[in-house]
C-alpha cells in the first residue's frame, strides 16, 4: 500500500491542502474501509479497478471513475475490489466553492461525478486527460491548469468564511465561534449562511471535524499514553466528551480504531496528512 501526497503551487496553496495518489496492489486483502470526515472535498480519480461504495450494510454502488466527493458528516464505507490506483486533489475547507457553482449541501455525503458539476464535454476531455498522463507530476500540472483557468475567470472566497475556517484550523477546532468573530454576534447567522454555501457543513460541525483530526493524530502517532490526554491535549471538555464525538465520526469507540481493519486506510491518510 502506497500512499503519498503533493504540495500544489503557489498559486492555489491557499485553496487547495495537497495532492495524493494511493496504490493497493490487488493481492491485498480488500477487507471494507470506514473513511473519516475531516472538513475536506476531494476531487478524485480512479485509475485502478472499481471501487465500492456501501449505502447500507449490504448494498454498494460502485463509484464513477471521476468524482468530486463531498462534506461527509459521518463514517464513509468504501471497498475495493481489486488493484487500486487513485490520484486526489484535496481542498481546504473553503476551497471547491471557488471552482463549482452546484450548491456544496446538494454534495454532501456522497460522490458526485464530474460530468454533473463541469459538464459532460469538459468533464470527458479532462478525465482523458488524466488517465493518459505520463505520471503524477504531469496529472499535477492538468489539474492545476483546470482549475486556474476557472479560478481566474470567479471572485475570491468571501472573507468572513475564510477568516472562520483559519482560526478553527489554528486552535484544533477549539475556538468558540463568538470569539473568532471578535462577539459581533450580528454577523452570526450569515456566517452561518456563507459556511452551508461555500463549505457545505455549519461552523459547528467543521470545528468538531477538525478536532477529532488533531485527536486522530495524537492517537496514530501515539504521542499520548491515554484517552484522557487525548482529550485534554485535543480541547474536548473531558474524555466522555471525545468518546461520543469519536464514535459519531468513526462509527467506533478510540480503544477499538487501530485494531479495526476497516480503519487502515483512514490511519493511513491521517497519520501523514
Amino acid at each position: 500500500m502506497t500512499y503519498h501526497t503533493f504540495q500544489p503551487n503557489r498559486d492555489l496553496d491557499s485553496l487547495i491542502k495537497c495532492y495524493w495518489t494511493l496504490e493497493v496492489q490487488a493481492e491485498f486483502n480488500s477487507e471494507k474501509q470506514r473513511i473519516i470526515p475531516d472538513g475536506c472535498m476531494e476531487l478524485i480519480f480512479i485509475l485502478g479497478d472499481d471501487i465500492r461504495r456501501y449505502t447500507s450494510e449490504n448494498e454498494f454502488i460502485i463509484q464513477p471513475r471521476a468524482i468530486v466527493v463531498g462534506q461527509i458528516t459521518e463514517p464513509f464505507t468504501i471497498q475495493p475490489v481489486g488493484y487500486v490506483h487513485c490520484f486526489a486533489t484535496r481542498f481546504y475547507p473553503y476551497g471547491v466553492t471557488n471552482f463549482i457553482k452546484t450548491p456544496l449541501k446538494d454534495l454532501e455525503n456522497k460522490e458526485t461525478p464530474i460530468a454533473e458539476i463541469f459538464g459532460q464535454t469538459t468533464a470527458n476531455e479532462l478525465e482523458q486527460q488524466i488517465i493518459h498522463a505520463a505520471g503524477t507530476q504531469q496529472r499535477i500540472e492538468i489539474i492545476e491548469t483546470f482549475l486556474l483557468n476557472i479560478l481566474n475567470e470567479k471572485a475570491t472566497i468571501d472573507n468572513i468564511v475564510k477568516t472562520t475556517v483559519d482560526a478553527l484550523l489554528a486552535t484544533s477546532g477549539s475556538s468558540p465561534i463568538k470569539s473568532i468573530l471578535k462577539e459581533d454576534l450580528s454577523k452570526r447567522r450569515q456566517l452561518e449562511r456563507k459556511f452551508l454555501k461555500q463549505i457545505g457543513m455549519s461552523p459547528k460541525q467543521l470545528g468538531k471535524v477538525v478536532r477529532l483530526q488533531t485527536a486522530l493524530k495524537l492517537l496514530l502517532n501515539q504521542q499520548t499514553e491515554t484517552f484522557t490526554e487525548i482529550a485534554y491535549e485535543s480541547e474536548y471538555y473531558d474524555q466522555n466528551h471525545f468518546i461520543k464525538d469519536f464514535k459519531e465520526f468513526t462509527g467506533i469507540r478510540p480503544k477499538d480504531f487501530l485494531s479495526d481493519e476497516q480503519m487502515i486506510l483512514s490511519s493511513l491518510f491521517y497519520a501523514k496528512d
